[in-house]
């Protein structure tokens, strides 16, 4: 497959996204009193709640990490092609 240089760019800018938006969201969890059975943060066991989050966390870091250096190779192909 063959991507221009505008949707390469498009990806590398959903890898940024991906970790400027997610790691700030994991805080917001981690605060959260329902993720703690205590009810108070970061005392006693993780729950499902934190768990769950947490797994959707890493997933979206993984699949945005893959997407944005699929954009860069991307990138770097479309330049070589343009200068041959």
């Amino acid at each position: 497959m063959v991507l221009s240089r505008g949707w390469a760019l498009f990806l590398v800018g959903v890898g940024i996204w991906t970790w400027v938006i997610w790691p700030r969201f994991a805080v917001a969890i981690w605060q959260d009193p329902r993720s703690w059975a205590s009810g108070t943060v970061a005392d006693g066991a993780a729950t499902g709640f934190l768990w769950v989050h947490a797994l959707l966390i890493a997933a979206s870091l993984a699949i945005g990490t893959t997407v944005g250096v699929l954009g860069v190779r991307a990138w770097f192909a479309a330049r070589r092609r343009q200068a041959s």
